[in-house]
């Protein structure tokens, strides 16, 4: 039997508990049942939660050196360290071998722990920045779903909290066991594409600054063929110049942030239309078919047909 330990703190989010408990904590008839879930907390006694009621978890830190596997489902607020006593948790439950595994905010913990340092790993694309910078060891990817290096796994937001168990069940019990999870739960074994996807698009209007004029004019005309000198031309500078003023106001080139407006506008006409994908690679000055799906494909890890088909509005 594998001991799953679920390591909460208040207040709790309910949803990244429920999704590993869903996983590693059900009966399902048909198949045998390979895994315990247990909760645990720092403070043993009732646990508040962002749901509006209480939990009351009986087990201390100690249920950590039981585990084959720590989860941290969360950590709220993110930017609250874990207690020296977690900590020293953490890493005794890693140094014997345990997996210690995080959902969303939950890479914090970890992170606060060490054990993220000099490896890839993920969280919500809102904090994925934060991270980043609060922790310069750790390889902040924010596009992926989940990152697995068999000891330490991270997932990005919430909901990819049950792609990163499913696939750890898979991991341990192979893919016919997983399947089974995964249909009981009316779930896909397996999710296309990263998290990106899901992330707001930027628009010009929240660009403050001598740039936003210009940003408004390119994303009026991006099936017109706009270059470098175009837009420096557009500001009446060099392309040095502009260059220097959209790394200092955007933190990008002047191509990579075409290339990104390009690929947004791209995702809304996916949504909102039925044009096929000529079209759509025309209207936005991508060419052909074939390099919006290299290009969606580069940004987004998915398929222009994948997304369409996940995000379509159903009211158009």
């Amino acid at each position: 039997m594998h001991r799953v330990a679920a390591l909460i703190r208040p207040p709790q989010s309910t949803f990244e508990l429920a999704s590993a408990a869903q996983v590693f904590g059900i009966e399902r008839p048909g198949l045998p049942t390979r895994y315990s879930f247990g909760v645990c907390t720092e403070h043993p006694g009732p646990v508040a939660t962002h749901a509006g009621y209480d939990m009351l978890v009986t087990e201390g830190l100690a249920a950590l050196d039981r585990a084959d596997t720590v989860l941290v489902p969360g950590w709220l607020p993110h930017a609250e360290p874990p207690s020296p006593a977690v900590v020293r948790a953490l890493r005794r439950a890693h140094a014997r071998g345990a997996r210690v595994v995080s959902i969303c905010s939950g890479a914090f913990a970890l992170a606060h722990a060490g054990l993220l340092n000099g490896r890839r790993a993920t969280t919500h694309w809102a904090m994925a920045d934060e991270l980043a910078a609060r922790f310069p060891e750790v390889q902040v990817d924010p596009n992926v779903l989940y990152v697995d290096h068999g000891d330490v796994a991270t997932s990005a937001g919430a909901g990819t909290g049950i792609d990163l168990c499913i696939h750890l069940v898979r991991r341990d019990q192979g893919a016919q066991y997983a399947a089974h999870i995964a249909r009981t739960m009316v779930m896909p074994p397996h999710r296309e594409g990263g998290q990106l996807q899901y992330a707001a698009p930027p628009h010009a209007t929240q660009i403050d600054g001598t740039l936003a004029p210009l940003l408004e004019w390119v994303a009026e005309r991006l099936g017109d063929r706009i270059t470098l000198h175009t837009m420096a031309s557009r500001e009446g500078v060099s392309p040095r110049t502009l260059t220097r003023r959209f790394t200092e106001q955007l933190g990008t080139s002047p191509g990579q942030w075409l290339l990104t407006r390009r690929i947004t506008t791209a995702q809304e006409l996916l949504e909102t239309t039925d044009l096929p994908l000529d079209a759509i690679a025309r209207r936005v000055g991508l060419s052909s078919a074939t390099n919006l799906r290299r290009r969606f494909l580069n940004a987004l890890g998915t398929t222009p047909g994948a997304y369409r088909r996940t995000f379509r509005s159903s009211a158009r």
